[in-house]
């Protein structure tokens, strides 16, 4: 189920006279080729440093750092939206990592992306809609020279060149299943879907094309003998919904490709999280499960510069989705495993190898704070390397003992850092939001250690409205994190926005409750067959700890979520013995039988849940659904806005408006807010500054107003 705002702001205006496209253009190294509007980074003045939605949408958001082959220069991206063109726009960057020679590479609307060096770094290869599908195109590392490379039909998703750059291998998406029309050839205008087994939808998408690796030798920059890696299989590489280029990998030699593959389909797919890594011998067109016998999910190969290892991350048990995430090495000549991370009760994410091949480097999440770490493989100690309020969702390793990383708090979106491996210090190189932070007051944000039922610590980050006075008193909301195991860590937002919220006037209360990563296997798993349970008791314990301070108005006070924050606002509900004046709930489960039958990836149900409502000797399953929130409707008697995405395919429409129904037929003050083109998310611009005026309105309205 895994992963606000109102002040009047001036914006320049997208449109771009031809003119000045041309010149804009030619300094970047390459001549727009069409009419349409280029969406750049919007000029905006801040009134009174407040943050609004509009000032929201104005940051620039980075990200994909990509070293140079010397070292020396990061190659990056940053997407700029535009609220009145309802859509975004990508462009590629580049900085040295002494911070030096900053410049942006392309300027144009067919939002460039996916870049790599290529040619010994004097190149850069990036994936281009601007012939009207996704094609690999090519540049000068100054943006000069930019030129088309392939033209294929269906376009390319994903790509990553052989180290000698004699091989491309690319994601594409292939046929899966039997079309009606396939079957009726006389009714090729008809929608209708026969569905003969499960996953036949899934995140926000009917399943009728499964994505594949394709190789294909690479000739006088075109690529040739195109072969498709699945050839003939069903299966999915990447995995979905969020798989990516990172599910594979190239050897060092290049005569081996691994990748990442859950080689199931239908009902065993949805009942099953048990991927392995596969090596393709490029040769001989041959697939040889690496994993075999290793159960939950293992993804996201990364070879040694040497050639002598691999790492990869690994869950060990099947069905669990939130299982630990293990740093697994395999010694390619001896076939021998081990787990760096045996003795590390955190997750491991985002791998990289040192350079001399003897230590990876990745992140990881420990008491919601986001930090680099290594893991030697000799010794298999890990050293912490950086330190501070932040989350890093990346690292690469750079010239000498530099490392680049990108990170974001809940006061700063994404930014390249350089960081020094040996003393963790960190230099900002990209600098993309730092004019329009300067003009903004960010509230501050203290950590609380709030005891919970059972004497245990919940930590808990309290955010401040901007000039905050203490004698004075505030609303406060209760913010619901989603997941359920998802950390309420140092995150950036562009719609569940702390620090917007605390600019709106309220005190926000976001605790780690029960069911997240970050404090140790067993706080993490409690949750798995306990909704309605300790993790309720934990979002109580913080609101009322924090309903005591003489700033916080114990009468205005609101709880908002989504997803399974969604749920924990609709059981809340119906529990909360008066304590709060509103909800919001955004994509939440209301009727967890339904939900059983609805969603798509059965694992999730079946292992959180404990299993189908319809196993009456199932002691799990049964407490689980007897604490679905539809039976505690009778007790519903505070105002409730409920949003959904009618693309939701995690969690359905229904659920939300479900619940709405039941708000109204119950007298209680209700509103819902849907969007039929969005899914679990609200990705466009302007769907999302409404669904945040909403938001904000409906708190103001029961909060605020007399």
């Amino acid at each position: 189920m895994k992963k606000i705002y109102l002040l009047k702001l001036k914006k320049t205006a997208q449109k771009i006279s031809v003119m000045t496209m041309l010149l804009t253009a030619a300094a970047c190294g390459e001549m727009q080729k069409n009419d349409a509007p280029v969406i750049g980074k919007p000029e905006i003045k801040i009134e009174n440093g407040r943050l609004t939605p509009e000032a929201l949408w104005a940051f620039g958001r980075v990200g994909n750092a990509e070293v140079s082959p010397d070292g020396e220069t990061v190659l990056y991206t940053v997407s700029y939206y535009s609220i009145p063109e309802n859509k975004g726009n990508t462009e590629l960057f580049s900085v040295r990592i002494d911070g030096s020679n900053k410049r942006q590479l392309t300027r144009t609307s067919a939002r460039e992306n996916s870049a790599k060096w290529t040619n010994s770094g004097k190149q850069i290869t990036f994936l281009s809609s601007e012939s009207g599908s996704s094609q690999l195109w090519q540049m000068d590392a100054d943006g000069n020279n930019r030129r088309q490379l392939t033209d294929r039909e269906g376009g390319i998703n994903a790509f990553a060149f052989s180290p000698d750059e004699t091989k491309l291998l690319f994601i594409a998406d292939v046929k899966y299943g039997e079309r009606a029309v396939d079957k009726h050839p006389d009714l090729p205008k008809s929608s209708g879907k026969i569905i003969n087994d499960l996953m036949y939808k899934h995140w926000d998408e009917w399943v009728e094309t499964v994505p594949h690796p394709f190789v294909a030798d690479w000739v006088d920059g075109k690529p040739v003998n195109e072969r498709d890696i699945l050839e003939g299989e069903p299966y999915e590489c990447p995995m979905k919904p969020f798989g990516g280029i990172e599910q594979l990998a190239w050897n060092p030699d290049g005569k081996t490709i691994a990748y990442t593959c859950r080689k199931k389909t239908g009902r065993d797919y949805a009942l099953s999280t048990n991927s392995d890594i596969y090596f393709y011998n490029v040769e001989t067109g041959i697939s040889e499960n690496k994993t075999e016998g290793m159960a939950g999910y293992d993804q996201n190969p990364v070879f040694s510069p040497d050639g002598a290892w691999l790492a990869w991350e690994s869950m060990e048990r099947d069905g669990c989705e939130s299982d630990k995430i293990r740093l697994f090495v395999m010694n390619i000549a001896t076939g021998e495993k081990n787990d760096l991370s045996a003795s590390f009760d955190q997750d491991a994410n985002h791998l990289s190898w040192s350079a001399d091949s003897k230590s990876v480097y990745f992140v990881s999440c420990w008491h919601a704070l986001t930090q680099i770490y290594r893991a030697d493989i000799a010794s298999k100690s890990i050293t912490k390397i950086t330190d501070g309020r932040h989350d890093y969702e990346s690292v690469v390793p750079a010239k000498n003992q530099t490392l680049i990383g990108i990170k974001h708090s809940l006061s700063k979106p994404n930014e390249v850092y350089a960081i020094d491996a040996a003393s963790g210090m960190e230099t900002e190189l990209s600098l993309e939001n730092s004019q329009l932070l300067s003009q903004l007051k960010m509230g501050n944000i203290e950590e609380r250690w709030i005891p919970a039922t059972d004497n245990k610590q919940i930590l808990t980050w309290v955010v401040y409205p901007p000039d905050f006075d203490p004698d004075k008193k505030y609303p406060a909301i209760l913010y619901c994190q989603g997941g359920p195991q998802s950390t309420v860590s140092q995150f950036w937002s562009y719609r569940w926005n702390l620090q917007l919220m605390a600019a709106n006037g309220y005190i926000v209360v976001a605790p780690n409750r029960r069911g997240l990563p970050g404090f140790g296997k067993e706080w993490l798993e409690q949750i798995s067959g306990d909704y309605g349970g300790q993790n309720m008791k934990d979002y109580l314990s913080a609101i009322d700890a924090l309903s005591k301070e003489p700033f916080v108005d114990a009468d205005r006070l609101g709880c908002v979520g989504a997803s399974y924050g969604g749920f924990s606002v609709y059981w809340l509900a119906g529990h909360h013995e008066k304590r709060f004046k509103a909800f919001i709930a955004h994509d939440g489960m209301f009727n967890l039988p339904q939900q059983y039958l609805e969603t798509e990836e059965m694992w999730f149900v079946n292992w959180d849940l404990g299993g189908a409502y319809w196993e009456k000797n199932n002691a799990t399953a049964q407490r689980s659904y007897a604490n679905s929130p539809h039976l505690f409707v009778d007790k519903w008697d505070t105002p409730i806005l409920v949003i959904h995405g009618e693309k939701d395919y995690r969690i359905l429409a229904s659920q939300g408006m479900a619940a709405f129904n039941a708000a109204v037929l119950r007298g209680v003050s209700a509103e819902l807010l849907i969007f039929p083109d969005e899914n679990h998310w609200v990705l466009k611009p302007q769907n999302a500054i409404l669904w945040q005026r909403t938001f904000f309105n409906w708190l103001n309205k029961w909060l605020k107003e007399k």
